[in-house]
């Protein structure tokens, strides 16, 4: 008989292990897709994909009475910030910092899941889960060290909050989507909820700035953007399931670790990177982490 008790500690990792998986493989989607229009856009077109893949199921999956819960009012508010606060600031840092300093001190953000974890939600660190996150944050940091940071730093002082704010939002909305699933543990709602109000905030965000619908079709990469949105709506079940069923200081550290995965299927299934010095010294670093935070549980 298979032991339950190990099967429902596994659960999690899993889980968590194949929402950073499909998430690697989006970004390399959304890659193919950007080659014919920006990322404003095709972000629209993906969180819309998203949207649709969820409420096409929701007659199925989605009782009426989720919708008067304290818990659809935290699911919304966690789509007012995640993913368009966040990716806003991401954006900025790239502009200020750079892609490598931005991608440097975006890996704090298992670090800042894992103190929300601990003080709001009374979850326990053991030191393989330390060793574990240090270790996979150590490889996410090497990893983006390839770019280097520049011969001279000539960005303001101010800006380096602008990642460190980007990572601070991302784990607070992992945080606030498990504490709300503790009243209604509805992954599905969850996504379904926060990616609707996602969408809305950045059709007002699109609309403000462009003043115009997107361009759709083959020649615009509409089909690559919402082949992401689907493959991104998978990754976020994935992720609040495991969040469901297991700790923050888990989850967090192992689905941060989908650069390393993204890397290694951009290098030996699309043939698009190779393999560094650092690369390899991030793999080494990461499969270590991600194997200690697993045989903690």
């Amino acid at each position: 008989m298979p032991d339950i008790a190990g099967l429902q500690d596994l659960a999690p990792i899993l889980l968590a292990l194949t929402s950073a998986t499909l998430f690697a493989i989006s970004i390399l989607v959304l890659h193919q897709g950007l080659r014919h229009t920006d990322s404003e856009t095709g972000s629209l077109i993906q969180i819309a994909a998203t949207v649709l893949c969820y409420w096409l199921l929701a007659p199925w999956l989605v009782e009426s009475w989720y919708w008067f819960t304290p818990a659809a009012a935290l699911f919304a508010a966690v789509g007012l910030f995640k993913p368009v606060l966040s990716a806003n600031a991401s954006l900025l840092s790239v502009h200020h910092l750079g892609p490598t300093p931005t991608s440097t001190l975006a890996a704090t953000s298992p670090l800042f899941a894992a103190a929300f974890g601990v003080f709001f939600l009374g979850e326990h660190l053991t030191l393989p889960i330390v060793l574990g996150t240090m270790a996979i944050m150590g490889g996410s940091i090497v990893l983006a060290q390839q770019g280097g940071w520049g011969r001279r730093a000539t960005w303001p002082l101010w800006a380096l909050s602008l990642p460190l704010a980007a990572a601070l939002i991302r784990a607070a909305g992992d945080v606030l989507t498990k504490f709300a699933m503790i009243d209604l543990p509805s992954a599905y709602f969850a996504g379904l909820v926060s990616f609707s109000v996602s969408l809305i905030i950045a059709l007002l965000v699109y609309g403000a700035r462009r003043r115009a619908l997107p361009r759709l079709g083959r020649a615009h990469g509409t089909g690559w953007f919402a082949l992401a949105g689907v493959i991104n709506g998978i990754s976020v079940y994935s992720l609040n399931t495991a969040l469901k069923l297991g700790e923050v200081i888990v989850v967090i550290p192992l689905v941060s670790a989908s650069p390393i995965l993204t890397l290694l299927l951009s290098a030996f299934l699309v043939r698009r990177e190779t393999i560094t010095r650092n690369s390899l010294l991030a793999v080494l670093l990461v499969v270590p982490g991600v194997i200690m935070i697993a045989v903690s549980r």
